[in-house]
């Protein structure tokens, strides 16, 4: 398995019994085990499901297992194609480098991840989350997606889905929050009058769940300014459980209690909707049992 190698489908079947048919010297967990070292694409997309459908014309590659399990990402994948990689970063982690910290980043463990699979490869940051949010980052494989993205952002990005824990009750279950924000000399972001130096905010809620003291809020940003849940939650007087800098006075989870938890956007390569999201994290599921989440349509994963 030292190069790599490739097949075109001839006719309608599933992943395995087309890798069996191809590897004949490999035993079928071995062959199993291609698909979990993610050293399989199907078409320009790496799979790790052996019941996959597959349909002729379908190029099936098979790549060295030294540029696929070189590097681990210490977060998980929740899509991968050859321009597209989408994880779902951990609280506490930057999406990129700052003065202070060039190594510690989703960027820079995403890169090396690339890297080893792809000699030479490179990423490209297309959008960032907090350091304290945690969620769905996604990052371009390269130059011309970076662009395609980067460049009609605001055309192509149809939700930016997030959940948070907030403090109290919000005063309606549902509503639209509006503000112009402003920044201190310390990157203190808050709600002001509108200005020359003021940004537009506007923040979409809806009451998920309550359970002791506490409200699971679903929110869509229709603007992405810094800050701009954060500070919305502390003008409705329930802000985010953990966020100190915004009134929070309990920490629940020993985390700012905001998730990125859907990206919803239409494909520039083909004009689709395409969409990705977290699983309902284990902490919220544990505090709000039963909580029925509004999932982004045409899911491509979670």
């Amino acid at each position: 398995m030292d190069d790599r190698r490739q097949w075109t489908v001839t006719e309608e079947t599933t992943l395995l019994p087309f890798l069996r048919s191809k590897i004949q010297d490999k035993s079928r967990n071995t062959v199993k085990n291609l698909l979990s070292c993610r050293q399989v694409m199907v078409g320009e997309r790496i799979v790790t499901q052996f019941d996959t459908p597959l349909h002729p014309g379908t190029k099936i590659t098979l790549l060295p297992k030294a540029s696929a399990g070189a590097v681990e990402l210490p977060f998980a994948i929740l899509y991968e194609d050859a321009d597209l990689l989408v994880v779902n970063k951990p609280a506490g982690l930057l999406s990129m480098g700052n003065e202070k910290e060039r190594t510690r980043t989703a960027y820079r463990m995403a890169s090396n991840y690339v890297k080893a699979r792809t000699p030479g490869r490179r990423i490209f940051i297309v959008h960032r989350l907090d350091r304290d949010t945690s969620g769905v980052l996604l990052f371009a494989k390269n130059e011309r997606m970076k662009h395609r993205l980067q460049d009609n952002w605001e055309t192509l990005v149809k939700r930016r889905g997030y959940l948070a824990v907030v403090e109290g009750h919000l005063p309606q279950q549902e509503g639209t929050v509006t503000s112009y924000l402003r920044e201190t000399s310390t990157h203190l972001v808050y709600s002001a009058p509108p200005g020359r130096d003021a940004k537009q905010a506007v923040t979409r809620y809806r009451t998920a769940a309550q359970a002791k003291g506490y409200t699971l809020v679903e929110l869509d940003l229709e603007t992405g300014r810094k800050n701009q849940i954060r500070v919305h939650m502390q003008d409705l007087g329930c802000p985010i459980a953990g966020d100190r800098s915004y009134g929070a006075k309990t920490d629940p989870f020993g985390r700012l209690a905001l998730y990125a938890h859907v990206l919803a956007l239409i494909d520039p390569r083909t004009k689709k909707n395409i969409s990705f999201q977290i699983p309902l994290p284990p902490e919220l599921k544990k505090r709000f049992p039963g909580t029925a989440i509004h999932l982004a349509e045409d899911q491509t994963c979670q």
